[in-house]
């Protein structure tokens, strides 16, 4: 995946005109009431000395040299479920994009023609042929508007079926949130050949995710998470607030087929909050909600002068 990353990342075009400017680095930030918002830096140098801020130069970096997309791009998402569509909005964030909701044909043929978006993120289990046959008129240059479809079904034929309503990328669900990173950089930088705005690093509160190099810290700590537990973090923390059920949670990571022991999600639960130093009775990061599931606490999640 890391090779993925770096490929994707240097197959943006470069011309002479280049050379006679700096880059621009992009620095994303989540403010306490949980929005994000970006600072572009264009120059040498320390970054969080030249803008203000207290980032992490070495982890918060991604220059990028001219681009066709001024701002952020957007991005419609065509997702009924929240927790769903709440991981794709947070993996989104490691680019720069605007995104909007829409759960029914409806709302995204709306969206498709007032909106006019830069990239759909759509599940084809939701009527999913019916809005691909809408967005002919939404593109927002000659590239036809490029569609990254998430199904529950795995098969062979329904893949094939997808790459012929016109999709330019599929996911089944689960899928690991690098892999939906690295999938939208690779289409993002297809259309628009562009230098893509990528930032491998999100901070939320003194969490620290690397979705490059698959690191995480607390704090001064850096933990040392399985690939699982790091995918059962991310979707804690995409929904931080919400309560999750122990279905939602096994259906996410494991999908709706798997049979599974009754103690799984508690098991990895309790394997992270380990990690994660935190106690059950004083939760910093995981509360549980008894007879439920468990909850990502909001404060965890947003920190003042939080920095990438």
């Amino acid at each position: 995946m890391e090779r993925l990353f770096h490929e994707v990342l240097s197959s943006a075009p470069f011309s002479a005109d280049d050379n006679d400017r700096e880059p621009a680095t992009w620095v994303r930030c989540r403010s306490d009431g949980g929005d994000w918002s970006d600072t572009e830096f264009a120059g040498s140098g320390n970054i969080g000395e030249s803008i203000g801020l207290p980032c992490i130069p070495e982890l918060s970096i991604m220059t990028s040299q001219d681009q066709r997309l001024r701002g952020p791009a957007r991005a419609l998402l065509v997702i009924d479920q929240p927790v769903l569509a709440d991981v794709v909005k947070l993996s989104l964030n490691h680019g720069h994009y605007s995104t909007r909701m829409a759960q029914t044909v409806e709302e995204a043929a709306t969206a498709l023609s007032e909106w006019r978006p830069h990239l759909v993120v759509l599940d084809m289990d939701i009527a999913g042929s019916a809005i691909l046959e809408r967005r002919g008129d939404a593109t927002v240059q000659d590239d036809r508007l490029p569609v990254i479809a998430l199904t529950r079904r795995g098969d062979l034929k329904a893949k094939l079926a997808a790459f012929e309503r016109g999709v330019d990328d599929i996911l089944t669900v689960p899928f690991s949130p690098e892999e939906f990173v690295a999938r939208v950089l690779a289409v993002m930088r297809r259309t628009y050949h562009d230098a893509v705005v990528f930032t491998p690093v999100l901070r939320l509160g003194d969490l620290v995710i690397d979705i490059l190099n698959r690191r995480v810290r607390a704090g001064d700590r850096e933990l040392h998470l399985t690939s699982l537990e790091q995918s059962l973090l991310y979707l804690l923390a995409a929904n931080a607030g919400r309560l999750l059920t122990r279905d939602e949670i096994l259906d996410y990571l494991w999908g709706a087929d798997y049979v599974a022991e009754s103690n799984v999600v508690d098991r990895h639960i309790r394997n992270l909050r380990i990690k994660l130093q935190n106690h059950s009775s004083r939760p910093k990061y995981i509360a549980t909600v008894a007879g439920r599931g468990y909850r990502f606490l909001r404060a965890a999640a947003a920190s003042s002068g939080s920095t990438l």
